[in-house]
């Protein structure tokens, strides 16, 4: 402002003068605009259908918080983050969304602070330091587990293997990998000894609201398996896209500001007037990029041949690094065409940006923009 620079405060402030993303619970909100449509392409309405659900988060955090609270019919059977273990096994969906809302509801809340009387038979609350767990038969059941007493580890692996309707992460750490990778292609040693295998997943869906909880090659794996999955960029995109519309809305505003016609703090009250209709854009945006990856995914390996050509295409464009992407280099996709195999969900998720930009680019050069249509 000094410098009377032109972007001025421009950059999202996270709520300062902006918008607040946990208060908005916008990372959360696009997340489960993905899970649901994941859902209605099973014929299963979140929203009217109760469904299980296992994840990693606590309800003090902003997206496994948030995302918690989004439907009512959640059933919430097993959770961990760094402090601990929480298990209900046949959870009632009204009495545990109202005592998992108290917990959002209450500052720097853990899991501990759950109310133990409102948990199913055989549930419980576990601090990960324990040296072992001792598991209720109901517990044992929903997890797989044999042993009465076991680490926190194998109980955490578990959770992640769970056969659940929903497998939504909402804390940080990489917690799938692919059966190919080490455990150092994670990047994250703090769960080496938790991390699962892509294949091994039995959740019909997975939901990424955390950055990068699975690893691509984990993603893909998961894919061929049969689970429904996009990408961390898609799912939890709501939120950059929140800051996006407040960047641009400020620049906007810095001319109207500058010729006087409003004052720093009206803008700053408009701002807040619009916090609803940005959301709504943005879990627009969000519902019709996952319909864009269902539809390139209804066609099948017919649109394998189109798709090998536009990675080409972006290749020499100099806009997909396959490696970084995680997407079959030009042989493996030969070999994918001559046996009739159709991209996974989560490449077509990773292309779907690259290509974006492309077009962008594309268009900016052109003399479209310069159309009076």
């Amino acid at each position: 402002a000094e410098y009377g620079y032109w972007l001025s405060d421009a950059f999202a402030s996270g709520g300062s003068a902006g918008y607040d993303h946990k208060g908005m619970g916008i990372t959360a909100r696009g997340a489960w605009v993905m899970i649901a449509r994941h859902f209605a392409e099973l014929g299963h309405d979140i929203f009217a259908e109760g469904f299980t659900c296992a994840g990693v988060g606590d309800m003090s955090g902003d997206v496994f918080g948030n995302g918690l609270l989004i439907s009512r019919k959640t059933k919430l059977v097993a959770a961990f983050d760094h402090r601990h273990i929480f298990i209900d096994p046949a959870p009632d969906p009204e009495v545990s969304f109202e005592e998992r809302r108290r917990l959002f509801e209450a500052p720097g809340s853990s899991w501990a602070d759950y109310d133990v009387s409102k948990l199913s038979a055989g549930g419980g609350v576990f601090a990960r330091n324990q040296r072992q767990v001792a598991l209720s038969p109901q517990a044992r059941a929903l997890l797989g587990i044999a042993e009465e007493r076991v680490e926190p580890a194998v109980v955490m692996r578990a959770i992640l293997r769970a056969e659940a309707d929903l497998l939504y992460f909402g804390g940080i750490g990489t917690y799938v990998k692919a059966s190919t990778e080490s455990h150092a292609a994670a990047s994250d040693r703090a769960n080496d000894a938790i991390r699962v295998d892509g294949r091994e997943l039995r959740a019909r869906v997975v939901g990424e609201g955390a950055n990068l909880a699975v690893t691509q090659a984990g993603r893909v794996e998961a894919a061929v398996a049969g689970v429904r999955l996009n990408t961390d960029a898609l799912d939890n995109s709501a939120g950059v896209s929140t800051s996006d519309h407040e960047v641009n809305i400020k620049i906007l505003l810095a001319d109207v500001e500058r010729a006087g016609a409003i004052t720093r703090t009206q803008r700053d009250a408009l701002l807040v007037e619009m916090t609803e209709e940005v959301a709504a854009l943005v879990l627009r945006d969000n519902a019709l990029q996952s319909l864009a990856v269902s539809l390139e995914e209804r066609a099948g390996a017919e649109a394998l041949p189109a798709q090998a050509g536009l990675m080409a295409l972006l290749e020499r464009a100099g806009v997909l690094d396959r490696e970084v992407a995680g997407l079959p280099d030009a042989a493996a996709m030969a070999a994918r065409i001559a046996a009739g195999a159709a991209l996974t969900r989560p490449e077509i998720a990773a292309l779907l940006p690259l290509a974006k930009l492309w077009l962008t680019e594309a268009i900016e050069a052109s003399d479209l923009p310069d159309e009076a249509a």
